[in-house]
């Protein structure tokens, strides 16, 4: 007690109480506005990757999945459907994948990770209509040096197995391949890459 009766470790105490509260009530009351800035669940699970399961791809088929409200495509290629992709390249508008969308480590002639799994959004570059798939189109079919891929009926754009664009169409890149990488040898996860998860 100091010399004019006042308490001094009772005053300590309460000012330490005092500002214990303050600090507590103000956390507490930033929490809502806190909480406000953050994605919705929503929000969340529209960009939320996606995992795909392909031990039961069979050789030339294709499994779509939805991936931030996009189609995605995952096609397992046979030997016939990778031995055709060299012989399309002359035809093709960017046959090294030079001005468009995809991993780093997917910027080869297969445009994969892997040469028999292949991956793309399943939009087409030009005005964002889906292609169909369509792998056995010979070109007495159509009578050119489209060997089957993808097609967009809407205004005739086509892509080889690869999804790379042939020249003179009206899409002017080829098909986006998003980021991805494999979980293991019969899981994709769509939407990430291997560093991002590293």
């Amino acid at each position: 007690m100091s010399a004019n009766g006042v308490d001094l470790q009772k005053r300590r105490f309460l000012t330490l109480a005092l500002t214990a509260t303050s600090a507590v009530g103000a956390g507490f009351a930033s929490v809502p506005f806190i909480s406000a800035m953050a994605p919705s669940a929503r929000t969340k699970a529209l960009g939320a990757p996606v995992e795909i399961d392909i031990s039961k791809l069979e050789p030339g088929q294709l499994v779509r999945v939805k991936w931030r409200g996009k189609p995605v495509w995952v096609v397992k290629r046979s030997p016939e459907m990778l031995a055709r992709l060299n012989e399309v390249e002359e035809y093709l508008a960017d046959p090294d994948s030079d001005m468009s969308i995809q991993p780093e480590e997917c910027k080869n002639s297969y445009r994969s990770l892997r040469p028999e799994i292949y991956l793309a959004v399943g939009i087409c570059t030009h005005l964002g209509c889906s292609p169909s798939y369509r792998p056995d189109i010979q070109p007495e079919d159509l009578g050119d040096d489209w060997l089957g891929g993808f097609f967009c009926p809407c205004h005739g754009s086509k892509f080889d197995m690869a999804g790379r664009i042939y020249a003179s169409m009206p899409a002017p890149t080829n098909l986006e391949i998003p980021p991805h990488y494999y979980i293991n040898d019969d899981r994709i996860l769509v939407g990430e890459s291997a560093e991002e998860n590293s």
